[in-house]
């Protein structure tokens, strides 16, 4: 992995974002179908749009990458670079009018994300996460500091899901005995939620059925704040991952928390 791929790289990865930006925001709060996947999640002209425009970007500037994106799959040869691409990360939220979805944009470098990029198109806020570096946040209109923040206990912490429905009958009760140990929990937000781990505004975020494009641009950004992201036995995410992920601002808890997720 060399220092001229991952600087070309991103600003490809931004390039990617600003496109998606400009093809989502016009589809936002309006009377807009959505269809039903396999797996009953919504998708919606504007996240095939988006993909379509990303796809294009990378198949051109680095046309050597595979491609793997939720709504159009593989593509590409085969190598040691792919990219990852969820054009919008909670496409409900998206459907219904709530500004808390994002376009996640992701390298992986022999299984392994290097580079991670979250973008919320109406907010303009945009998380850069390159590995061996500090986590980058832009926004022109709302504050916001990079650093997670090292919440010294767990029963002080801030504990957030997207939603319950997201948990299988054999998670929902690992995630109830951890919530007994929290200081409160709040659902919703998608990826938007770990983008405000990453500025100390949630300390742990547990969640379960996530695919590579729902966690891999999460990893760069998270551990370039200062947090752990993990599975949840505190193993490193990759591409054979169980589909749970446990983002946490403190590293230091992560060993507690495991034990709390570990409990039936």
């Amino acid at each position: 992995m060399t220092e001229t791929v991952l600087n070309t790289a991103l600003a490809v990865a931004e390039a990617c974002a600003d496109a998606a930006r400009r093809t989502v925001i016009p589809h936002f709060r309006t009377s807009l179908r959505a269809d039903a996947k396999s797996d009953d999640s919504p998708v919606t002209v504007a996240d095939r749009a988006a993909e379509k425009v990303m796809r294009t970007i990378l198949e051109e500037a680095l046309p050597d990458h595979a491609i793997l994106g939720e709504e159009s799959g593989m593509s590409g040869h085969k190598g040691n670079w792919l990219w990852v691409l969820d054009p919008i990360d909670g496409t409900r939220a998206f459907l219904t009018g709530r500004p808390t979805f994002g376009t996640l944009i992701s390298l992986f470098h022999k299984g392994r994300p290097v580079l991670g990029l979250i973008d919320q198109p109406l907010t303009g806020e945009r998380w850069i996460g390159v590995a061996g570096q500090e986590t980058r946040f832009v926004s022109d209109r709302l504050p916001g500091k990079i650093g997670t923040r090292l919440c010294p206990e767990l029963k002080e912490a801030e504990l957030s899901c997207t939603s319950p429905e997201i948990m299988t009958p054999s998670h929902t009760p690992r995630f109830t005995n951890l919530q007994k140990h929290v200081r409160r929990t709040s659902w919703g937000g998608d990826c938007y939620a770990y983008g405000l781990l990453a500025l100390g505004q949630i300390d742990v975020i547990a969640e379960c059925t996530m695919n590579p494009w729902d966690w891999g641009a999460l990893v760069p950004v998270i551990e370039g704040a200062g947090g752990s992201i993990t599975d949840w036995q505190g193993q490193p995410l990759s591409l054979e991952s169980d589909g749970t992920v446990l983002a946490c601002g403190n590293p230091a808890l992560l060993p507690e928390i495991v034990s709390h997720l570990s409990h039936l």
